[in-house]
This record gives C-alpha cells, structure tokens and sequence, in this order.
C-alpha cells in the first residue's frame, strides 16, 4: 500500500491510502498503530512528507561503488551521521541553497529511506524488517565544501533548511518485501547523473537496524537514510553541483519519483 500524507483545503493534514488510479482515501486511526482506509476522498490540497521524523540517522558510503568513486576503503561498520529536523522538505517545494552562509557547492544524494514503525531495540538481524513501517525515497542534500572543506562539518553541511525532502509516499513492506533489490534514479534538470541499485549497499537494511538499535531504542517515525550509490554531483569532471534553477528528481522502483526545484534562499539582512 502506498500512503500519503497530505493538507486538505482546510488547512487540516490528514494520511491517505493512494488508490491505482491515482485518487485516494482518507486514512483514520494512527498508522503506527491501529488504522482504517475509510471511503472518504482525500481532498488533497498540498502533498506533504509522508513522514513527520522523530529522529533522521543517516548512513554515510553505503555503496561500494560509492566508496570507489571516491578513492574510499569500505567501512567495518556503518557510518552514522544525523540531520535536523528542519531539513525534512516536502515534494515539489524547493530545495535552498544556502545564502545567508554562502555555499557553492551543494550536491545531490539519491537514498531509500526507511521508517521505523514501532520502537525497537537491540533487534536481531533475522527480525530487522518486521519494525519497519514502510520506504520512501530521499535526497541527502549537501554542501561538500562544509561537509569536508571547511573543517570536516558533516553537521553543517548536511543541516541546512530543505536539506532532506521525503516522499513522495510511503510504501509499505508488503509491496516491498526485499528493500535491497530496488532500482534507483536521480536525475538533474532532466540529466540521469546517478542509476543504479539498492543491492550495492555494503550494509544492507537488515543489517543496518541490527546496528542502529544495538544499545539503543528507535523510535516509531525514525527514519533512516541508507546512503547513496555513485554518480553525486562532486564526482563528475567538473563538479555538477545544484544551482537556482535546477530541478531534482529521485526515482525509485516501486514507491514513485520525488521532485524538488533549487532556488537560491530568500536572504535580506
């Protein structure tokens, strides 16, 4: 099933279950818990996140040809980093590149994200996905030159207002029962810059939630993004980074393409 969070004319947000002709019903209940498809129309206004994260754990060089574009040695275990909050971005509303903080050297990161549906710890590989709420598609957006230039600030430069929009749905496990078989896309105004597959990850879902949750409770909403195959902006000859203008779109088999303008942001001291 594919679900979608959404506003309404009324300014109220409300989840939906998308039906095959693209229309959708009304959700009512909690879809971390016990939920209903009503026969309500969804009066969708805006589409929003499919997701409100409690928590964004990302995982860095999760590909091997990732790793191997870059020159880098494959991790022994995965390497975590976290975004705020204010990163979360919804579909087709802009991607900012920095201003106020001049960055020259935004980039694109294709990633499957995953979503946590009830809280777990210390859970066992074999179990790993029976936690798992469903997988939409992701954009670890980042401003290299922060990230490693300016000192080695993956904060910084992985932080920035839009610097992760989500959706454009939720798809749940049963249409995706292997997350590590999916194609997946990210195209920059109209140029495939990244192709590849979910099967090249070092560390793959189950393992990744195994490691995540050792010692540690993960919430229900947590999303993870899981890294991102070869093809980012830094790694071209020359860099293709993002500019006011651009527009991105991250496309992976079975939950759908999401897409985002760039636009510089809107600065007045």
């Amino acid at each position: 099933m594919k679900i979608i969070r959404y506003q309404d004319k009324n300014g109220a947000i409300h989840y939906g279950a998308q039906q095959a002709d693209g229309s959708a019903r009304r959700i009512q209940g909690d879809i971390f818990g016990s939920y209903s498809i009503t026969d309500q129309a969804a009066n969708i206004v805006k589409l929003l996140s499919p997701i409100e994260p409690t928590t964004l754990m990302c995982i860095g060089l999760n590909y091997r040809r990732h790793a191997d574009e870059g020159g880098h040695a494959y991790p022994t275990f995965p390497v975590l980093f976290f975004k705020g909050l204010n990163t979360v971005q919804h579909p087709n509303d802009p991607i900012e590149i920095p201003v106020a903080l001049p960055s020259h050297s935004v980039d694109y990161e294709a990633e499957l994200a995953v979503v946590i549906g009830k809280s777990c710890k210390n859970v066992a590989k074999a179990q790993a996905l029976d936690y798992v709420l469903g997988y939409t598609c992701a954009n670890d957006v980042s401003e290299r030159d922060w990230q490693g230039k300016c000192g080695g600030q993956w904060c910084r430069g992985k932080t920035f207002d839009t610097f992760a929009p989500l959706g454009p749905c939720l798809v749940t496990p049963e249409d995706i029962p292997n997350p590590n078989a999916l194609r997946l896309r990210c195209t920059v105004s109209g140029e495939v810059m990244q192709d590849w597959n979910t099967e090249d990850m070092i560390f793959d879902v189950p393992t990744l939630i195994e490691f995540l949750s050792a010692s540690t409770t993960l919430l229900p909403g947590t999303v993870i993004l899981t890294g991102t195959p070869h093809g980012i902006g830094a790694a071209q000859k020359p860099p293709r980074w993002l500019h006011d203008g651009d527009t991105v779109t991250i496309d992976i088999e079975g939950i759908g393409a999401l897409t985002n303008p760039v636009i510089n942001e809107p600065f007045e001291r």
